[in-house]
């Protein structure tokens, strides 16, 4: 199955400072410590090894003993859990939230990602243990952001009032959202699969983080990845020291100024404002922020109240209480696991990269960024239909309104394309210009306003031309656009809003193989896979 790349600049969907980091720019070379290569990444083992503690590891992996408890694991996957206290074993680690049924396809390529490229790390470095983690936002609340999916252009919604963390939400009635979506699948063996696998993960779970540790672990059981939940007390009071810091002495506000002050003089989007405290106090179904007060600390919403004694105390006692918001979270992360690598999408490097001296002030290793990698799935249909429309794939990453016009104008009766004329007005009124300062300097602004006056005329008669033109063409056209539509519903990635079973339904366990073969997460370019 041949594949094509295409730089991330040129699919038109990633912004500069994304685009920037791949490319290596100097203006935020600053930001950041290792590059994602090989040679980045032997640097990046040599200072984790020294500095992550082993009692650390030791916490780490019976946490994760405890978490697959419950769930019938391979061999392989519990000697990989084990090897997590040895110190030549260092984590990949990608993270996303518990979206329903894995949500957007991209959840799978961030996955894939990770899982490749420990792969890679092993054949280049033998010598050590590379471990492919996912990391749940079990503590997120913006349960809007993960309650669907989307199949065949149809949405498909979890409808539930529950509140605070959604790793512990219930899925109890998760039972209507399949009956639902059961009877839009095709009548086939995979559809039967895919089927059994939502009533496996969340019919027969207690809550969210569960159904999707077990969902993931089905997905991939091959690949030894490891589903972390990391909302845990033993985890939390390794961090607490932190905790402390953020709430004492704005560890994220006052550390990140000069990077964001660094971003905006570049003309970089800042992806994420820090809080003066960026921490959520989590009780018994309720998360809500926590801020300072002229005497203390409350939570947003004035339910809980602390002195500064009295907050430091309760870190130091119920560090589960306490949740990272997602500036603090890497942090968070890179204190609990022996990371050598955050493999995330353009909006999270983006913040990641206001973090740097975040972790140097409380010396902790900053990892590699690398981004997940991207791709367009493509149907031999699809191919078939672009052959026949004389239309390439790479072409529907333009605009619309472009693809037509370039269409338009590269099968056109007659050309309408006008720059040449344009190009010989304007020398002409050069010329006009020039003899005009020679003899009458009043006449220039008569030359310019004539000379503005007939470029935009053959513009518009141009755009007129176009017009005409698409109109006389819009059959082929009309054809052009379907397939575009189909590729990038919405004028948005296919990544962005297509899920999984889409493919599943037709490739069966071949799809997720299909993605492992194509998937190299150390090319830093778009992937487009012909299926």
């Amino acid at each position: 199955m041949p594949n094509k790349h295409i730089t991330y600049k040129d699919t038109n969907y990633f912004s500069s400072l994304f685009c920037d980091y791949i490319d290596n720019s100097q203006n935020i070379r600053n930001l950041y410590n290792n590059r994602p290569n090989f040679e980045g990444f032997k640097n990046q083992i040599i200072s984790k090894k020294a500095s992550f503690k082993i009692e650390n590891r030791l916490v780490l992996k019976n946490i994760l003993k405890k978490q697959y408890a419950n769930i019938n694991i391979s061999k392989d996957l519990e000697e990989t859990i084990d090897l997590i206290e040895n110190i030549n074993t260092f984590t990949v680690t990608t993270g996303h939230q518990l979206s329903l049924f894995t949500g957007p396809l991209y959840f799978l390529y961030k996955i894939i990602s990770t899982i490749n490229l420990s792969e890679e790390l092993k054949l280049k470095y033998p010598d050590f243990n590379f471990i492919p983690i996912y990391w749940m936002a079990s503590e997120d609340h913006d349960f809007e952001e993960i309650r669907s999916f989307n199949f065949n252009t149809k949405n498909i919604t979890w409808n539930s009032d529950q509140k605070g963390e959604v790793g512990k939400f219930s899925t109890y009635n998760l039972k209507s959202t399949l009956d639902i979506f059961s009877k839009l699948l095709p009548k086939n063996i995979n559809s039967e699969k895919i089927i059994n696998l939502f009533k496996d993960s969340y019919l027969k779970s207690n809550n969210l983080s569960e159904a999707t540790r077990k969902l993931v672990h089905q997905i991939f059981k091959d690949y030894s990845l490891i589903v972390l939940d990391p909302n845990e007390k033993e985890l939390k009071k390794i961090f607490s020291s932190t905790i402390i810091n953020e709430l004492t002495n704005k560890l994220i506000f006052d550390n990140s100024k000069d990077s964001i002050k660094s971003l905006k003089q570049n003309n970089y989007k800042v992806q994420v404002n820090p809080r003066e405290i960026n921490l959520f106090y989590l009780s018994n179904n309720y998360r809500n922020r926590i801020v300072r007060t002229h005497n203390g600390y409350t939570t947003d919403d004035k339910l809980f109240s602390w002195t500064e004694s009295e907050i430091i105390n309760e870190v130091n006692i119920n560090p589960e209480n306490f949740s990272p918001n997602v500036l603090l979270r890497p942090l968070y992360q890179e204190s609990i696991l022996p990371n050598l690598c955050y493999i995330g999408g353009g909006a999270e490097i983006s913040y990641w990269l206001e973090l740097k001296n975040c972790f140097d002030s409380i010396k902790l290793d900053f990892p590699i960024l690398l981004n997940r990698n991207s791709v367009l799935l493509v149907r031999k249909k699809q191919i078939e239909k672009l052959h026949k429309i004389n239309t390439t794939v790479e072409d529907l990453f333009l605009s619309q309104d472009k693809l037509l016009s370039e269409k338009v104008k590269s099968f056109a009766d007659q050309k309408f394309d006008f720059k040449t004329q344009i190009n010989f007005l304007e020398e002409q009124f050069k010329t006009l210009r020039d003899l005009s300062k020679l003899t009458d300097i009043s006449f220039v602004g008569a030359v310019n306003a004539q000379e503005k006056k007939q470029v935009k005329g053959l513009k518009n008669l141009e755009k007129r031309l176009l017009k005409a033109n698409k109109i006389k063409h819009k059959s082929f056209l009309d054809r052009i656009i379907l397939v575009q539509d189909d590729l990038f519903p919405n004028f948005s990635l296919q990544e962005r809003s297509v899920n999984f079973t889409e493919f599943y339904c037709q490739f069966g366990d071949d799809f997720i193989k299909i993605l492992k073969e194509n998937i190299d997460p150390l090319n830093n370019k778009f992937t487009i896979i012909e299926l």
